[in-house]
């Protein structure tokens, strides 16, 4: 019983790093962010479409699709819109 209940609670602390796994993005005040229509104007001229938009800590991320149509993940620094991580299918 004890080996179920020690083996449960390893998945689920793999499970929950798992989830949470996002970028390291830079931590600045949210008054220095590159403005939100602004931040998807900018994706959008680097070729990305942008299905979702949102906050993720302290990025800018989007799922969409990038220039050659395939599908993206892609976290931006939220002041001067540098990749920190992206994930293409």
């Amino acid at each position: 019983m004890m080996k179920l209940i020690a083996l449960t609670a390893v998945a689920a602390l793999t499970l929950s790093s798992l989830t949470f796994a996002s970028a390291n993005c830079p931590k600045y005040p949210k008054d220095q962010w590159m403005k939100e229509a602004d931040a998807k104007a900018k994706i959008e001229g680097m070729g990305y479409k942008i299905k979702k938009f949102k906050v993720s800590g302290e990025c800018y991320e989007i799922y969409g699709h990038n220039k050659e149509g395939k599908k993206a993940e892609v976290y931006f620094d939220a002041k001067n819109l540098n990749i920190i991580k992206s994930e293409i299918d």
